[in-house]
């Protein structure tokens, strides 16, 4: 079993105030949890209009599925048009299983 962390650096340049942001960060929320069943939230820049940083966590049997989990995520996120992805940093544990 393996947990997958990642952690994504979002700029959102049409938003214009945090109602704006909120909009476009709940599509892909509510896209990505219901499509994956992954944990995914916004974890800094709460009150910033443009910036955003998301967590997402996934857990799977195999590193090669959770990868390609936040693959189609990170997909959902280049189609919605509104976000530009700045930085990212993922990270898989393997867990043992008894």
């Amino acid at each position: 079993m393996v947990v997958g962390v990642w952690k994504i650096e979002l700029h959102i340049p049409y938003a214009q105030n945090l109602k704006d942001k909120r909009n476009v960060l709940q599509s892909i929320l509510v896209k990505s949890r219901n499509r994956f069943n992954v944990s995914i939230a916004e974890v800094d820049f709460h009150d910033k209009w443009q910036r955003s940083i998301m967590g997402v966590a996934c857990v799977d049997l195999e590193t090669r599925r959770a990868k390609d989990i936040f693959t189609s995520i990170r997909r959902i996120m280049e189609e919605n048009g509104n976000v530009v992805i700045v930085r990212e940093d993922v990270n898989f544990f393997p867990l043992e299983i008894d």
